[in-house]
């Protein structure tokens, strides 16, 4: 075994704490005295039996679903559970206002039924530790020559080792911010039916006002069917396909939880930074998240105007106002956690005594103070990149889809004005955003979008500095549409810009490309409006962004591998990096505050509490409402509680991308999917809250009772494998 192999599985065994539910843990590398604890607290399964190269295991029945969750595998029959949420675009999309699969709910009565979807899922083959092949070409490099170096050998690992006739797709993770480097590789399959999704009512319960808080009771899931071909290989889409024979699924326990059970959670967290600095906390609670929140509240309240209007704008917006509410409100609840608990705090003691172990070494004694420099040098620009971005680099434009795409044509103006250009090279830059702007105009909703742009376009003026704004075009407005203090200005603006633009209008759009021009483009208020900002951030910010990122990774490298040498035995987890991971704990109840004290449990009592008719987040439809108050529960209703439960949570470390994680009991068994959080710790992505944390899981028996009770799909309940004892 590799020196560097050794090393890395010595952290994840040696000096175990007991606060043993913190920890993503890789699956390859549970170390032996991890293994026994799990074992300890009610594990029946061997190390093989959950991960295995050579023999079928639990990590073959877990799955990545679509590009952000996870899902798992239920029958021999290739069957899929994940969350609602998961599933949330594609059951949209199958919708129709006249068959809102969405409002009302689908299931297939046979596989003849099920809906074709543009998802794809990914099956982990095996982990493979290429760490030493990788820092065997970083030697001696630093900063952004040894970043460029490792996207490089990255790069060569994941051609090298991916098969595409196969579609067998390889991923190099650097892990331990670049400590250590392990290949995933995986088999995609793209033939993805949808099976079936309780009315939204019961997958989006409680809606905004009860996401990321306990207690809950959404019923939070979906079924799909993974095809393959006759000898169980990935294709396209097919008639002839069949559905995939697994080689392991979960079956599924009708005993329930009881507090202080075992639970276990496989999946594909998305990422933590855990062991960010000081600095980055700082900017966190300073810059970032009060922004982001800020833009992304203007936003949501736009598209909740026009949805509450018509079912069929609620059906075209649905999907990505959930995806932007639901980190809203993530990123307030964190600022408000790391704030509470002082994690800047925390943070600075353990730098401090670092910095004193560090003294005498020459490699880790300046990092802090070329860290500080870094932040300083960046913090007055981090607003800046926050509002183009929202956040996130693959996020809308000031948030605007409109202007979003607009930017996206600087490739077709590019073609345009460069010379020597071919006509062919124009050609495919007009057919490529031909097809890009169809798929925007389908999802494009002019009214809300008009006004986001209107309000962000002043809240830019307000927020960010005079001399980092777009040179002369605040100037224009103001000469052109009125004073720049007022709100009708911007209003007036937007409302031209949507009105003349060709890229909302067919009869110019065509008019263009027959006769494409770099003038006609330019002086299109739209992509001059979208060009002005996104240039203006491409040529001046955006270079300090990049000197900012490569110096803050590079700090965090040396600062972990130093951390390392100074706690030889301290035991360390990597951040998430939406690879395979395990986590374990127990069903417990908390208590958030003085004299308040949460059950682990809820049970229909509460949703029939929380149950409002015609409310646009508490409602449900009629029949159902009748089921739960007859308390027509069958084979689901739980002994101890002579009632349905809902939902159930758990000590279990997840974060984000664990969304339809297989939550099972010690025999492996599936017990219920993960979806959320708790409000009191949505601090996780950057601090862990031992006594707060919980994972809050819908009952896989509510799950069930909502598919054969109120859906009548017994054909998916025969399905299963159902363990009651």
């Amino acid at each position: 075994m590799k020196r560097t192999t050794i090393a890395f599985l010595l952290f994840v065994s040696f000096a175990f704490r007991a606060a043993a539910d913190e920890g993503m843990w890789l699956p390859l590398l549970l170390g032996q005295q991890v293994y026994n604890d799990m074992v300890k607290k009610g594990l029946k399964l061997t190390k093989e039996q959950l991960y295995s190269i050579n023999q079928p295991s639990v990590k073959d029945a877990i799955l990545i679903f679509g590009s952000g969750c996870t899902g798992e595998i239920v029958s021999n029959q290739g069957l899929i559970f994940t969350n609602h949420h998961c599933g949330y675009d594609a059951i949209a999309k199958a919708s129709t206002v006249e068959h809102n699969y969405l409002h009302d709910g689908f299931y297939a009565k046979n596989t003849g039924e099920e809906i074709p979807s543009q998802l794809s899922v990914q099956f982990l083959l095996r982990i493979d530790d290429v760490t030493k092949l990788v820092m065997d070409s970083l030697k001696n490099l630093t900063g952004a020559e040894r970043a460029a170096r490792q996207t490089q050998i990255i790069q060569a690992i994941n051609d090298r080792m991916s098969d595409a006739a196969q579609s067998i797709e390889t991923k190099v993770s650097p892990l331990f911010k670049g400590n250590q480097f392990l290949a995933f590789v995986y088999q995609r399959y793209t033939d993805i039916r949808l099976v079936g999704a309780p009315p939204e009512a019961f997958g989006k319960f409680g809606g905004d006002t009860d996401n990321w808080e306990w207690p809950r009771h959404t019923c939070d899931f979906s079924v799909f069917r993974v095809y393959a071909t006759k000898d169980g290989k990935p294709t396209k889409y097919s008639a002839a396909n069949i559905p995939l024979k697994p080689k392991w699924y979960l079956p599924v326990s009708l005993k329930g939880v009881r507090e202080g059970d075992f639970s276990m959670i496989f999946g594909y967290p998305g990422s933590t930074n855990r062991y960010e600095s000081s600095y980055g906390i700082q900017l966190s609670t300073d810059i970032n998240n009060p922004s982001l929140v800020k833009l992304r509240h203007v936003r949501m309240k736009y598209m909740m105007d026009e949805m509450k209007k018509d079912p069929a704008i609620k059906l075209q917006l649905a999907s990505s106002y959930a995806s932007i509410a639901n980190y809203w409100k993530f990123y307030k609840g964190e600022t408000e956690e790391l704030y509470k608990y002082d994690v800047f705090g925390q943070k600075r003691k353990e730098e401090e005594a670092f910095q004193k172990w560090a003294t005498s070494k020459p490699e880790y004694a300046n990092i802090f103070k070329d860290l500080k420099n870094a932040y300083d040098a960046w913090r007055p620009y981090a607003m800046q990149r926050m509002y183009i971005n929202e956040g996130l680099a693959s996020r809308p434009l000031l948030g605007s889809p409109l202007l979003q795409f607009a930017a996206s044509l600087q490739k077709l103006e590019t073609s345009l004005v460069k010379t020597g250009s071919t006509q062919a090279e124009v050609k495919q830059a007009l057919d490529d955003a031909g097809a890009a702007r169809q798929d925007f105009i389908k999802a494009e909703n002019k009214p809300s979008d008009q006004n986001i742009v209107a309000a962000v376009l002043q809240m830019f003026y307000n927020d960010i500095p005079k001399d980092q704004r777009p040179v002369g075009f605040y100037e224009a407005l103001r000469n052109e549409y009125g004073s720049l203090d007022k709100a009708s200005t911007y209003q007036k603006y937007a409302e031209a810009v949507f009105r003349e633009t060709m890229l909302l209008d067919d009869q110019k759009w065509n008019a263009f490309v027959r006769n494409p021009d770099a003038n006609t483009l330019q002086q299109d208020l739209a992509y001059n409006l979208a060009s002005a900002f996104w240039k203006n951030y491409q040529s001046k910010y955006y270079p300090l962004y990049q000197q900012f990122e490569t110096k803050n990774n590079e700090w965090a490298r040396l600062y972990l591998k130093g951390v390392m040498e100074e706690n030889p035995k301290k035991i360390m987890y990597p951040d998430a990096t939406f690879t395979m991971r395990v986590s374990y704990g127990k069903v417990a109840g908390y208590k958030p505050r003085d004299a308040v004290y949460y059950d682990y449990v809820t049970t229909s009592k509460g949703v029939l509490e929380k149950y409002k008719p015609g409310d646009y987040e508490f409602d449900l439809p009629k029949d159902a409402v009748e089921k739960l108050k007859a308390k027509d529960f069958g084979q689901y209703k739980d002994a101890k509680y002579n009632d349905l439960v809902t939902c159930f949570i758990t000590t279990n470390d997840i974060t984000g991308g664990n969304s339809g994680s297989p939550v099972m009991n010690g025999k492996g068994e599936l017990i219920g999917l993960a979806f959320d959080g708790n409000y009191e710790a949505l601090s996780h992505k950057l601090a862990f809250d031992k006594d707060l944390n919980r994972t809050i899981n819908v009952d896989i028996r509510y799950v069930l009772w909502v598919i054969d009770k109120v859906g009548g799909a017994q054909n998916i309940i025969k399905e299963l494998t159902l363990r009651k004892q």
